[in-house]
């Protein structure tokens, strides 16, 4: 067999990871297809080769679906994986060594400089190997390769569907056509999905910790975003208009760290709110004030939903805007000046309302139209130019602040208390003693993972986003009515490491190439042994 050993299964990781694969470059658009030949070495889909599969995206990007359907069997585990990674420019003058993991880590350890000094401190232990893409998350995919390979090798009575996808790390759009693929080879086998097994590192809680963990969920991770929308003056007349940048300095100051959006579910809390991006809408410089400017924040999530989110997120807009207008008209009172308007939260939904009732749908959609098929832009930048548009349209309604979500949207996912779950993870937790491996359950996988659209309780949540996400069904979409069609719990199990998305992100060698491979493999066994004893009941 091809990676079975420690040895062949670091060859392997080496290999794949040198297969470069930063998201949105060409090296993602390959990816698939140098995988696929490499799956095409075993001698199974040698002999089913329609069991292989690529599945377009979108750019040229491909999800790599390999498939083992044992005879006879409906029961299987879907194997979850990502294939793209960050950006490799930290990496500076030894960039060209960033997905050689062996030469760099030769390298590092004779100049080790180049790394912060934890990382320095596990180079002298000898016990890591470095390089973008080994923890983040190209081991992972390795081990679900092993896994089956072995499964076919032994033939087990257990069906096994490898998917690993591009566009993890900014949209997930691997993941949300994936969902659609998983769907329909689902209903074309009659299959019944026991398990969705993803294996992202195992993150560590802080510099010193050395603990493992498995995670039976993930946490969930939503984009308020707000348009700013003044009036404009000239420099020497401010008091004629109100900025934009003055606006969006009150919901920035209410948004930042605010406990309100914070949640704590089995002991375990949400990290707070912060600002991912603010910026004037002004393309050039000139004594014309800023009026419009765009702000996006990051709100994590584990048991609300999107509309929970949007109804704290305008409640927080209003008292801010409504503490904006108070040291507004302060001023203006001082200055004997009569203030420009009294600044009003709109939602995304109801400017749309009104923009289709002033102007029509024929001009609304011209207007959106332009911006949808502009592929310079992102999602996000097309989210807020959407709202900008239909502003400038509708100037009637500023001084205003449009709240809106901006792609993407993780969703929360958890089964700590499904049945099958408990079993795991006791399993887990009793299978790594003789390893003397640290493992402990965490329930929410705070990294932000594709487990997200594994799972997905049908509620009104979703309306809500669609409603006031400006590019939804045009450039961005979730599948949320076939994930909710999904019944089988979700588990992230995987090897340890450090630093991910950094210079010095690491794997640990023993963890990825000697316990985890036991560990997973151990429990679709174990799968297989608790179905057949509840069989025999």
């Amino acid at each position: 067999m091809n990676w079975q050993t420690p040895e062949k299964l670091r060859a392997l990781l080496c290999e794949v990871v040198s297969f470069g694969s930063e998201t949105f470059t060409e090296g993602e658009r390959l990816f698939s297809r140098k995988l696929k030949e490499k799956l095409e070495t075993l001698a199974y889909f040698q002999t089913n080769p329609s069991q292989l599969q690529l599945v377009d995206v979108d750019y040229g990007r491909q999800v790599v679906s390999a498939f083992y359907h044992a005879p006879h069997c409906r029961d299987t585990v879907v194997l979850i994986s990502h294939f793209d990674t960050v950006q490799t420019e930290e990496y500076g003058e030894i960039r060209h060594l960033a997905t050689q993991p062996e030469e760099l880590t030769a390298l590092l350890e004779k100049q080790p400089h180049y790394v912060n000094e934890a990382a320095q401190k596990d180079l002298q232990k000898g016990e890591y190997l470095f390089g973008r893409g080994v923890m983040d998350m190209k081991m992972g995919l390795c081990l679900h390769m092993q896994l089956i390979e072995k499964a076919i090798e032994e033939q087990w009575p257990i069906n096994l569907l490898l998917i690993t996808v591009p566009d993890e790390e900014v949209n997930s759009a691997g993941m949300r056509k994936a969902v659609e693929h998983i769907a329909a080879l689902r209903d074309k086998h009659d299959l019944h999905i026991e398990l969705f097994l993803n294996s992202e590192p195992s993150f560590s809680q802080g510099p010193e910790d050395v603990k493992e963990y498995i995670y039976s969920g993930t946490i969930g991770k939503i984009m308020p975003a707000a348009l700013f929308y003044g009036k404009e003056t000239h420099v020497g007349e401010p008091l004629k208009g109100i900025t934009a940048p003055f606006m969006s300095a009150f919901l920035t100051a209410e948004m930042e760290f605010n406990d309100r959006f914070e949640e704590t579910v089995y002991g375990e809390t949400t990290p707070l709110p912060v600002s991912l991006q603010l910026k004037d809408l002004k393309e050039q410089y000139s004594t014309q004030t800023p009026y419009r400017a765009a702000a996006l924040y990051n709100v994590f999530l584990m048991k609300r939903s999107a509309s929970e989110i949007f109804d704290i997120f305008e409640q927080v807009t209003i008292e801010a805007m409504d503490k904006c207008n108070a040291q507004y008209e302060k001023i203006c009172a001082k200055k004997n000046v009569k203030p420009v308007g009294t600044i009003r939260t709109i939602r995304f939904s109801e400017l749309k309302k009104y923009a289709l009732e002033k102007l029509g749908e024929e001009k609304v959609s011209e207007l959106e139209e332009g911006i949808y098929t502009n592929d310079t832009w992102d999602d996000r930048t097309k989210s807020l130019k959407i709202a900008d548009e239909l502003m400038i349209h509708c100037k009637e309604l500023a001084p205003a602040t449009v709240i809106l979500f901006a792609p993407p949207y993780y969703p929360p996912a958890n089964s700590s208390e499904h049945p099958f779950m408990k079993q795991a993870v006791s399993y887990l937790l009793d299978a790594a003693k003789p390893y003397d491996i640290p493992l402990e359950q965490i329930h929410y996988f705070n990294g932000i993972c594709d487990l997200s659209y594994c799972q997905y309780v049908l509620d009104d949540g979703w309306q809500s986003y669609e409603e006031n996400t400006p590019v939804w069904g045009k450039t961005y979409e979730i599948p949320f009515e076939q994930i909710a069609t999904f019944d089988a719990p979700v588990l992230n199990v995987g090897p340890f490491g450090k630093d991910a998305h950094q210079i010095s992100e690491r794997l640990h060698t023993k963890s990825a190439f000697e316990e985890m491979p036991e560990l997973i493999q151990g429990l679709i066994q174990q799968m297989i042994v608790w179905k057949q004893q509840n069989e025999a009941v």
